[in-house]
């Protein structure tokens, strides 16, 4: 056991080149390998590139765009000069930790991904392997994080979390009660850093960059996947159009000569929480369906084959989130901790008993919330999940063969659910 323990606190290496440069039909993109000059035990200090890839086995380097500037149609890429997380230097590692590996650094970029449509109001997403495992906005950063840590507290261990504003301590003293990962803010208030040193191998970075997040929206970068024959697919990066409500479309379709159209129109709040919730969307793995209210996810069901299967686990997901979070209220351990000390005789089953059926009654926290797809349903069988827990709207690309189920649905719910189409899939692979 101690040597797999060592396995995960070891430094790889690579073997990959200082530069590589990338040719595009006479445009030359040139990128310079990212190193770290880490601090030693011995007060030296010792040239790292990334600590491994996605497992300890594995070599990783990232590179930085240094020089080129690319074109393709009539799109334009994001230039040198603008490094985000590939131009971290050692001064924005304000605690070093354990110097980050490919996994810390991906988790803080789809954060970044995720952040920048939120930057215009305290927001905090907290991501485990790349997904987010919870993301709010709240009045305050404090009350933003704690929304986000609530809505999955067993996933955010481990995790990395990404804010839109400066870290303050109300927020830090509440991270510092969590494990993490990584903790990466614009910057850090006096006294902020002293209550995050608590934890020794957390990684705290300091990304000015998120200050003009918003600049990005308009840029796309390069998307590349290395196929196992050795050969590439490359696309553009996709791009949030939905962001606002005149961005959204009525759901409605004809079939077969028959007009439909979904007859409840959605409230404000459900309008905030589409588009919030759509954002948040914009950086989940697919197949997802997630539910958000009030500005925080209440459940992201992610990288599954079918939809309503993807819909049914975000509902199961619901209620076993929503369990665990009762039972640390009430009692200041997990549910699982809890359901283990039932078991063994060392406490009353009503504890547990009492915790199911607030959340069967409760359903998880479902009713009222949105529903988010990132495509179309192909059935009305998805869309019932949803209606079954109570949801109050549904987004949607919309552009089913089968929309008029689906709307039919939403108008036969008691009461009736409001539907908006997006007009745009926001799949992520």
């Amino acid at each position: 056991m101690s040597n797999t323990k060592k396995i995960y606190s070891s430094i790889l290496g690579d073997s990959f080149p200082m530069e590589m440069t990338i040719s595009f039909d006479g445009q030359t993109l040139v990128y310079r390998k990212k190193t770290w000059d880490i601090p030693t035990a011995d007060g030296s200090s010792e040239e790292r590139g990334l600590r491994y890839g996605e497992n300890p086995n594995q070599e990783a380097a990232m590179y930085e765009l240094t020089n080129g500037n690319l074109v393709l149609g009539e799109c334009a890429f994001i230039n040198p000069g603008n490094g985000l997380v590939s131009g971290i230097t050692v001064e924005d590692m304000v605690q070093v930790g354990k110097h980050p590996g490919k996994i810390n650094l991906t988790d803080v970029d789809n954060g970044l991904n995720i952040i920048k449509y939120l930057v215009d109001q305290p927001a905090a997403v907290i991501l485990k392997h790349t997904n987010p495992c919870g993301a709010a906005i709240g009045g305050s950063l404090a009350e933003a994080y704690t929304k986000a840590n609530r809505a999955d507290r067993l996933a955010a261990f481990g995790g990395a979390v990404v804010t839109s504003r400066p870290l303050d301590r109300e927020t830090a003293a509440l991270m510092a009660e969590n494990y993490l990962e990584v903790v990466c803010a614009p910057d850090f208030e006096e006294g902020v850093l002293e209550i995050l040193a608590r934890r020794k191998n957390l990684r705290v970075i300091r990304m000015a960059g998120i200050e003009r997040l918003t600049d990005f929206e308009q840029y796309r970068f390069l998307d590349f996947k290395s196929l196992i024959d050795g050969g590439i697919i490359v696309q553009q990066s996709a791009i949030n159009t939905i962001r606002s409500r005149e961005d959204l479309l009525p759901a409605e379709t004809v079939r077969k000569g028959v007009s439909y159209r979904c007859e409840r129109q959605p409230s404000e709040a459900e309008i905030a929480d589409m588009l919030f919730g759509w954002a948040i969307e914009h950086g989940v793995t697919s197949n997802s369906v997630i539910y958000v209210k009030d500005g925080c996810t209440v459940s992201i069901g992610t990288g599954e084959q079918d939809r309503v299967g993807v819909a049914e686990i975000a509902v199961h997901k619901a209620y076993a989130k929503y369990g665990d979070i009762t039972c640390f209220d009430r009692h200041g351990i997990p549910y699982p901790e809890l359901a283990l000390q039932v078991a063994q005789g060392k406490q009353a089953p009503q504890l547990l008993e009492e915790i199911d059926a607030k959340v069967a009654a409760e359903r998880g926290n479902l009713p009222g919330s949105v529903m988010i797809s990132d495509a179309f349903f192909p059935f009305r069988d998805g869309v019932d999940v949803g209606i079954k827990e109570g949801i109050g709207a549904i987004l949607q690309p919309g552009g089913s063969m089968r929309d008029f189920e689906s709307i039919e649905a939403c108008n036969q719910a008691d009461p009736q659910v409001a539907m908006m189409f997006t007009g745009q899939r926001s799949f992520k692979h």
